[in-house]
């Protein structure tokens, strides 16, 4: 499934590529990735607790 998702790269990603995710958002979970390595599963999480997390993340 995940192959259908349209990625974006974290802005917190800088261009040396460093430690980087990806995230994609569908309609009932938003998918977690390692930019470095695509052979590991994502993460899905549901909207909720993404949104709770960025609401966590601001500063």
């Amino acid at each position: 499934m995940s192959t259908h998702l349209k990625w974006f790269k974290s802005s917190y990603s800088g261009p040396e590529g460093g430690n980087c995710i990806e995230v994609a958002t569908g309609p009932h979970a938003v998918h977690i990735r390692d930019s470095k390595d695509l052979t590991v599963p994502s993460l899905r999480i549901s909207p909720a607790a993404w949104s709770a997390f960025l609401k966590y993340t601001e500063v």
